[in-house]
């Protein structure tokens, strides 16, 4: 079954969605969490590149992420967090390459139209360029 689950992370509502229903899998099949939450501001974008400083928003999702991951761990979990810098669907993608991961959990919003060209561009180019399941999950309003 499952040894090792991807969630990227909004820092939003919508991550307990997925919190939700990845800790009865995690804990049934005792695999091993990484969450992730992708940076993709413009000094995000940049960071290595100009070697700027983190932005305020950089510092307030790395603060997010260490939080969650602290919660899971005192729930039981073996988890990780990254902070990822960049285009969110290629950071989530290398990650899932590089760290053995046989299982991607993320939240969809169930847009219509435009905002699914928007919103929609990061699942659907995930979903397409891996080669484990991608559990897929819409938020609920």
């Amino acid at each position: 079954m499952y040894q090792h689950i991807l969630m990227p992370l909004e820092n939003s509502a919508a991550d307990e969605t997925i919190l939700a229903h990845i800790k009865p899998l995690a804990r049934l099949t005792n695999a091993r969490i990484l969450l992730v939450h992708v940076a993709d501001g413009w000094v995000a974008r940049n960071f290595n590149q100009l070697q700027l400083a983190e932005s305020e928003e950089m510092k307030q999702d790395r603060v997010y992420l260490e939080e969650r991951q602290r919660e899971l761990i005192n729930d039981g979990f073996s988890c990780d967090a990254v902070l990822a810098l960049g285009e969110p669907s290629d950071e989530i993608i290398k990650l899932a390459r590089e760290k053995d991961i046989d299982l991607i959990a993320m939240t969809t919003h169930g847009h219509r139209f435009i905002s699914d060209i928007l919103y929609g561009a990061t699942v659907d180019k995930v979903r397409h360029a891996v080669d484990v399941p991608v559990l897929l999950l819409k938020v609920k309003n």
